[in-house]
């Protein structure tokens, strides 16, 4: 038989799961960042930088003591590598050989990468790197057109190939810009380089999942990973057969959901604080789960052209007291200190408002130290009493 979930308990299931508020910790920041990034299983990779770029964002969120180069150095030290989870993602080196079946799959040509392949540029590339150790996309010639929509020079495909087919490796970046050297020079000693199986792999994307997000569908497992979800199903069934998952329905839903996880729901969960989220953060970057257990209607409408957008470019979720309350956009003016809200939007579910508004401005604080601003800077609001209300506070 199947139990059900209430809604409430599914949402403390999930942001304990994510680490969301995270509790106070004693571990060093750095040792702190590494937990939160195993514990999550990735952070996806983004060039925008409106404000602090979505992977500092999303462990800032669960490291208060999070500092930019933690990144930087935990890939120095052979901790954390890039590679493509459903995106581009930092990665901890623990799960190395989970990347092996893509890598192998692209090489083989059974799955599709975005660049055609150049087989005798990649080779001349490859033996520039061979030689002359680790290059960027700069260190080589722009020769020939540039193809497609983002205009990416050759030698820059043919790095990204390599990359993606698991012949080069990313050692670290140099003003956000890609640094490639040959994967066995970047790969560290004793790290496990055998390819799972079938199902192995589709064990570990399970358990990956649900542990970092409580509890989960076949189709949120299989998240832009081509060709997984037929396999995940049927292991997610094996798994409930054998008793090493459990299965629930919240609202009208099944979720799979490890029974050891259900304790999590005997734990507090810390109330009252505002987290300001990335709108790639591993909680929110599934719109339709996130509609389906916060009831929280989000689109990232900087895709979108400006006529078409409702409430503005680079939007922010707001979490408050387990539930998503609150959006806003906003840009960070580093050269004059600023942080701009441009555009602030309140659902009608927060009840309490003042202890809201005074969270909200606690956060903010620490938002606009975390974006190297003094000053902060209200446009706009909804309901525009709001404005009134902070100003007050």
């Amino acid at each position: 038989m199947i139990e059900s979930l209430p809604i409430e308990d599914a949402r403390k299931l999930v942001l304990l799961s994510q680490g969301l508020p995270p509790a106070k910790g004693k571990r060093n920041s750095q040792t702190a960042t590494l937990a939160a990034l195993e514990r999550l299983g990735y952070v996806q990779i983004d060039t925008i930088s409106v404000v602090e770029r979505a992977h500092h964002h999303t462990l800032w969120n669960r490291n208060p003591r999070y500092k930019p180069e933690h990144l930087d150095q935990l890939v120095l030290n052979k901790k954390v590598f890039e590679y493509w989870s459903h995106a581009a993602a930092y990665l901890p080196f623990r799960d190395y050989r989970y990347t092996l079946p893509r890598k192998r799959s692209i090489a083989e040509g059974q799955l599709e990468h975005w660049y055609e392949r150049d087989q005798p540029l990649m080779n001349k590339v490859l033996d520039r790197i061979r030689h002359e150790g680790p290059l960027m996309a700069k260190d080589f010639e722009n020769a020939g057109k540039r193809i497609g929509e983002w205009r990416i020079k050759p030698a820059k495909r043919a790095l990204e190939s390599l990359f993606m087919e698991g012949k080069l490796m990313i050692s670290r970046r140099k003003n956000f810009h890609k640094v490639y050297d040959l994967t066995e020079r970047v790969l560290p000693s004793g790290v496990d380089t055998t390819i799972p199986d079938a199902e192995e792999y589709a064990r570990f994307l399970i358990t990956r999942f649900l542990k970092a997000n409580g509890l989960g569908q076949a189709s949120e497992i299989a998240y832009l990973l081509k060709g997984t979800k037929m396999l995940i199903s049927r292991v997610l069934k094996d798994m409930v057969s054998s008793g090493e998952l459990s299965q629930v329905k919240v609202a009208d839903k099944i979720y799979h959901v490890f029974p050891e996880a259900l304790k999590f729901l005997d734990q507090p969960m810390i109330r009252g604080k505002v987290n300001i989220l990335s709108p790639f953060d591993n909680l929110v970057i599934q719109r339709k789960r996130l509609k389906a257990l916060f009831g929280f209607d989000y689109l990232m409408e900087c895709y979108l052209p400006e006529s078409k957008r409702q409430f503005g470019y680079f939007v922010l979720p707001i979490l408050w007291d387990g539930k998503l309350v609150a959006r806003m956009d906003c840009k960070a003016d580093r050269l004059e200190s600023v942080l701009h809200i441009h555009h602030l939007v309140l659902e009608s579910t927060i009840k309490d408002m003042d202890s809201f508004l005074e969270a909200l401005l606690h956060e903010l604080k620490s938002f606009m130290q975390f974006n190297h601003c003094s000053n902060l800077q209200l446009h706009k609001t909804a309901p525009t009493k709001i404005r009134t209300e902070l100003a007050r506070l």
